[in-house]
């Protein structure tokens, strides 16, 4: 199979699980902060060590885009590797949600993504912007750190990963549901359109492609500054 093609189909599987997953759990526990949370940092774990040595387990375009400002990929590559995420992220939602609304279960909030207190006013939208840039710059940061071949990390790089996914997750969840990944949020919020009619997670939805993406610009631009050596 070609190599391109593997990476792309691992990017697919790993951003398939990472939402099925926490989104399953958020249903199955009533959206538990410290379930849900240590949901998505097992995730990413159990794909580093498994898909992390096809694609690099990026399953975000967030972190793709510190990879691809930092030179570590080629916009082709963070193209097909941004889609592959995309389309994993949407199955999953489609299937867990498909699933619980077979079990008549409704999934706390939709699991989607939201503005403080769910109002569209410019202190929750702010709130939102600010949370979701800080959790994102902090996630993609570190991704980069343990990442870097000088750091001597790389093996325990997926449990250092994991665990920074878990806890941005705890600091977050309770003020926007956390996203610090937009295929995660998109997925989520046109799932809850197409099973139970729900509109507002996609209206707000931009928020949380937005704001990551830039926190994931904020990441590489502090890497860059702090962990370049000027030759």
């Amino acid at each position: 199979m070609n190599t391109m093609l593997k990476k792309a189909l691992a990017e697919c599987i790993g951003t398939f699980v990472l939402v099925f997953a926490a989104c399953g759990v958020a249903g199955a526990t009533g959206g538990s902060l410290v379930a849900t949370s240590l949901t998505f940092g097992l995730v990413i774990v159990a794909m580093a060590y498994s898909i992390g040595r096809v694609s690099g387990c990026h399953i975000n375009p967030a972190v793709s885009l510190g990879c691809l400002l930092t030179k570590r990929m080629s916009l082709i590559d963070f193209c097909v590797y941004v889609i592959s995420q995309i389309a994993g992220g949407f199955a999953g939602a489609v299937l867990v949600f498909g699933l619980f609304k077979m079990a008549d279960v409704k999934i706390p909030g939709d699991a989607c993504n939201a503005v403080v207190g769910g109002t569209m006013n410019a202190g929750g939208i702010i709130a939102a912007l600010i949370t979701e840039i800080v959790l994102t710059c902090i996630f993609v940061y570190v991704i980069l750190n343990v990442t870097d071949e000088k750091a001597g990390t790389s093996k325990k790089a997926g449990l250092i990963i994991g665990l920074t996914l878990t806890l941005v997750h705890l600091i977050g969840i309770n003020l926007t549901g956390t996203s610090v990944n937009p295929a995660r949020s998109l997925a989520t919020a046109l799932s809850a359109l197409i099973y139970n009619g729900t509109t507002t997670a996609l209206a707000q939805v931009w928020m949380f492609i937005v704001a990551p993406l830039v926190g994931a610009a904020c990441a590489a631009g502090l890497y860059k500054l702090l962990n370049t050596e000027k030759e």
